[in-house]
């Protein structure tokens, strides 16, 4: 068998597992799953906290010294100084310097590792809010999915609904045609289909927009499909076992939230340590190598004597005689740019010291800014453990009361659908009438609906619990 051939099949055995994988139901872990890959809030979450990380590690190296070389080569015309002789010249020069720097902050008022602290609860507090977006959108997927559940068990209904009463608008119809039913009774069921298929039509778009809601949280191309797993559940619901203090307990040691808030305030603390860092003096040491290059740079060679006149005379006894000079002679010789370099070398060290005396009030007004920043994030999380605490117990009485409302409608539940057995076969047989037929049916028929509301607000309810504890 051939490379290609073999080639050709496996790429046809994942094309076909390909096409399998997305021709079932949708589940619960898949539209998770997908969100958490696709979603462009939980995307941009993950760039902060890459962009607080950055920002922590820079902080770290900032504590190391600052070292910068420095290179100039250039040529002048005209009147300039030469930086060799550092006389005035006229004429074409063509010059270049180099240096070397170096400068380390022996201390500033421990402003470099507060800002480091501070980074760093930035970073923690920007990871967190990672985790929150997480749990955030995983809560959502998970509500607009049994949002899902819900809806399609409300078509469900509705569809069935409207199979009984189109059942018995036929056998009303047969015993009009023949004469011996009532008109009115065939008229008021004709009636009744109505309503029913526009109650069904109804559930129908709740459902379609439903899935529209979870695939805008997937973030996902292409035609949303309408098949979707159930989530496994007992018949009859189980009481939650934890109170509404232990929830919050579990929530206040463990949810992203509250953990960001409180280290943004741990972060907004150390701001004000750094910025008291202005007040106190800042010491540094530092360093200095110099060097420089002039084209007018020469070496003076002596390339012999000679006797001249100055122009001066003496006179001896009435005669002049000129005043005479031995001059010695030279010839410039250039001298090389690696030469120069090398003579030129100078060096410098020193410690620097800068006292802020005064600023215009800038360090009193930050220290006052950032205080007001460590006022803020500590409402902040405040208001965010209020909050916390009234919807933890919003969401408890609600799930109480739809767990309540459940076993009540399950009983109701069944008695209807008693009631309405009895009197579907009164209705066939003739003994009563269609109002009771109707109303009967809607009894049925309603509590129904409100009790697989109430089983899935349950469901919803735990899971915002769930949610809550940092599950």
């Amino acid at each position: 068998m051939s490379a290609k051939y073999i080639s050709a099949l496996c790429l046809m055995a994942c094309l076909s597992g390909y096409g399998q994988e997305n021709t079932g139901p949708v589940t619960l872990e898949y539209c998770i799953e997908t969100a958490l890959q696709n979603n462009l809030d939980l995307k941009s979450s993950h760039l902060k906290a890459n962009t607080a990380r950055v920002n922590y590690r820079q902080s770290r190296f900032n504590i190391l010294p600052n070292a910068n070389a420095s290179y100039n080569l250039g040529v002048t015309n005209g009147r300039s100084i030469d930086p060799y002789t550092n006389s005035y010249l006229d004429q074409r020069l063509t010059f270049s310097n180099a240096g070397l720097q170096l400068n380390f902050t022996v201390f500033n008022g421990f402003r470099l590792l507060n800002t480091i602290r501070q980074n760093r609860y930035n970073l923690q507090a920007s990871e967190m809010e990672v985790r929150e977006a997480r749990q955030n959108l995983v809560l959502d997927v998970t509500l607009a999915y049994l949002q899902i559940l819900n809806n399609r068990e409300l078509l469900k209904q509705a569809r069935a609904r409207m199979e009984t009463t189109g059942k018995q608008l036929e056998r009303l119809g047969s015993l009009y045609k023949e004469g011996s039913g009532n008109p009115a009774d065939y008229t008021d069921m004709q009636g009744q289909l109505a309503l029913d298929k526009t109650t069904a039509i109804q559930a129908e778009n709740s459902l379609k927009a439903s899935v529209l809601n979870l695939y805008q949280l997937l973030n996902t191309e292409g035609t949303p499909n309408m098949a979707f797993a159930g989530i496994e559940a007992t018949d009859t619901l189980q009481q939650y076992p934890l109170s509404a203090e232990e929830v919050l307990t579990d929530a206040l040691a463990n949810l992203a939230t509250f953990k960001a808030k409180a280290l943004r305030l741990d972060a907004a603390k150390n701001g004000v340590k750094v910025a008291r860092a202005g007040y106190i003096p800042q010491v540094s040491i530092f360093g200095e190598l110099n060097t420089n290059y002039s084209s007018a740079a020469e070496f003076l060679n002596e390339t012999g004597t000679s006797v001249e006149e100055t122009g001066d005379f003496v006179s001896v006894n009435g005669q002049e005689y000129p005043v005479l000079r031995e001059e010695t002679h030279h010839v410039g010789e250039a001298i090389s740019y690696e030469d120069q370099f090398n003579n030129n070398l100078s060096s410098a060290i020193g410690l620097s010291v800068t006292i802020p005396l005064f600023n215009g009030f800038r360090a009193r007004n930050n220290v006052a800014l950032e205080k007001i920043k460590m006022e803020e994030s500590r409402v902040d999380l405040e208001n965010t453990t209020l909050q916390l605490t009234q919807a933890i117990e919003q969401a408890y009485l609600d799930m109480q009361s739809a767990y309540d409302r459940y076993h009540i409608l399950t009983g109701q539940v069944k008695a209807y659908e008693e009631s309405f057995r009895v009197n579907e076969v009164r209705f066939n047989s003739g003994v009563s009438n269609i109002v009771e037929y109707i109303t009967s049916k809607n009894n049925m028929d309603n509590a129904r609906i409100g009790l697989a509301n109430a089983k899935y607000e349950y469901l919803l309810r735990v899971r915002v619990l769930e949610y809550y504890r940092g599950i």
